[in-house]
């Protein structure tokens, strides 16, 4: 039995959470040796904080996405590769491409196809991996550089991308839900995100397992504004993919063998 104090229960409650771990109250009430109240009120005032997403009998940890950029892009490589060449099923001969912030996409560009493309991007990463391509037309929106998301997502970056007819733009995903559709952690990289679909005549989205069931603070659009959604093979275990599809999107998973 492990009686803390209830600030030092709640912040080991919290590192957990950070770590990826779904949490019982039952389980966390027999641990600490306190009524499952006590920890219910632990779970509401980690979620009012914005630290976990509280379920019935226990809370779940925020998406993973809320890590910083440089950190997220050194994480399972061999996954995102995989989920990168899915992707470039949706892409067509001679399309205007955006590629959003995100470590997944940083993948895909490494494997664009050589098809007359045009690309715009607001990720420095993004852009750094693209620039030696003479296959490519590449555009970088300028603005401020906010390190933790890898890119510019401010009024100068937003107001170039809104001059831009996209045809197809694979949008970063922080978080990705049935219920609470796509979101996000930073509220400009929500806002620069709706501007993106707006002027995109389609939209994909690349998400590794861990980002599906999860809630960002701040809501982007719903699922239904996706047309496209590559997951994992293992997707169904963590989202329902009938109700994706009846929202009318194409999932899309990478080929056997391939992660």
């Amino acid at each position: 039995m492990n009686r803390e104090p209830p600030e030092e229960r709640r912040e080991t409650i919290a590192a957990r959470l950070a770590e990826g771990s779904s949490l019982s109250a039952t389980a966390l009430a027999e641990e600490f040796g306190v009524s499952p109240d006590a920890i219910r009120r632990d779970l509401r005032a980690l979620a009012a904080e914005g630290r976990c997403r509280r379920v019935y009998g226990g809370a779940l940890p925020l998406s993973p996405a809320s890590t910083p950029m440089r950190t997220r892009s050194q994480e399972a490589p061999g996954r995102k590769a995989a989920l990168a060449e899915a992707a470039t099923r949706c892409i067509q001969r001679g399309d205007f491409l955006f590629l959003d912030n995100g470590s997944t996409n940083l993948a895909l560009a490494q494997r664009l196809p050589r098809s007359g493309l045009k690309v715009a991007t607001n990720s420095v990463s993004i852009a750094a991996i693209l620039a030696d391509r003479d296959d490519i037309e590449l555009y970088l929106l300028g603005g401020l550089v906010r390190p933790g998301i890898g890119g510019c997502v401010d009024a100068d970056a937003m107001l170039a991308l809104q001059q831009m007819n996209i045809d197809l733009c694979f949008l970063g995903a922080c978080a990705v839900s049935v219920e609470e559709g796509v979101s996000a952690f930073d509220a400009a990289d929500a806002a620069f995100k709706r501007t993106v679909l707006r002027c995109s005549r389609r939209a994909a989205l690349l998400s590794t397992s861990e980002k599906l069931a999860t809630r960002a603070p701040h809501r982007v659009a719903p699922l239904e504004a996706i047309d496209a959604l590559v997951v994992e093979h293992d997707a169904v275990e963590h989202i329902d993919l009938g109700a994706v599809r009846a929202l009318g999107l194409d999932v899309i998973t990478p080929m056997r063998g391939a992660e």
